[in-house]
């Protein structure tokens, strides 16, 4: 089962706003992207978001979400002017799709743009902005792997100094089920809840601790 990071009823006001955010900081304000990206990451904005705190997701307007994002970070005095563009800018597809990558897969912010950079999504932008947005998941989902190789099972299991087989013999669970989970060839997220729980208890976690996101 999937946790989504707020209400799926937010996600499309929430992608619009950030999309239009993004293009107008960028192309209306110009502020660089990755600059804008800076300042989105440490703003208390992007953590709202993540909160799933409903005046960012839907009360506010993009514009309005993009000035607080700017005020908050610097002392510029920018010549705001209201304009939207509706043409759908690769900058306005940029926030729009990171912004739904943030709710599918509950990560954070800064984890996502740890992974890629701005430059990187000017580049998808030519070839996915016309295509289902499940393929950008894909593709980002691949890019944060093999960024981040080790699952949480491993990533805990080295923790606690215990070897594959050790937790085997300890959780009851197959030397080979967890060796498959830990090479990603099965999904630790459509294990039965008996294996996750003797698992956990062992590793002294949750079984949350132990699901990839």
């Amino acid at each position: 089962m999937m946790i989504y990071a707020y209400q799926e009823c937010y996600l499309n006001s929430a992608k619009k706003n950030i999309g239009i955010a993004f293009d107008y900081a960028i192309n209306a304000c110009n502020i660089k992207g990755e600059d804008f990206i800076n300042m989105f990451l440490v703003s208390n904005i992007s953590k709202r978001i993540e909160e799933g705190e409903p005046l960012y997701l839907k009360g506010k307007s993009g514009i309005e979400i993009a000035k607080e994002i700017i005020d908050e970070n610097t002392d510029l005095l920018i010549n705001y002017e209201e304009i939207i563009n509706y043409a759908k800018s690769k900058e306005y597809w940029i926030g729009y799709v990171i912004t739904h990558y943030q709710w599918y897969s509950n990560k954070k912010f800064q984890t996502i743009f740890e992974a890629i950079s701005y430059n990187d999504l000017e580049k998808m932008y030519y070839t996915l902005h016309e295509v289902d947005i499940s393929k950008f998941i894909e593709i980002l989902d691949d890019i944060i792997i093999n960024r981040n190789p080790n699952t949480n099972l491993k990533r805990i299991r080295l923790l606690s100094k215990l070897s594959q087989k050790e937790l085997a013999l300890k959780s009851g669970v197959s030397l080979r089920s967890i060796q498959m989970y830990e090479q990603k060839n099965k999904d630790i997220n459509k294990a039965n809840a008996i294996s996750l729980y003797m698992m956990s208890k062992v590793l002294n976690c949750s079984i949350e601790d132990l699901l990839e996101k």
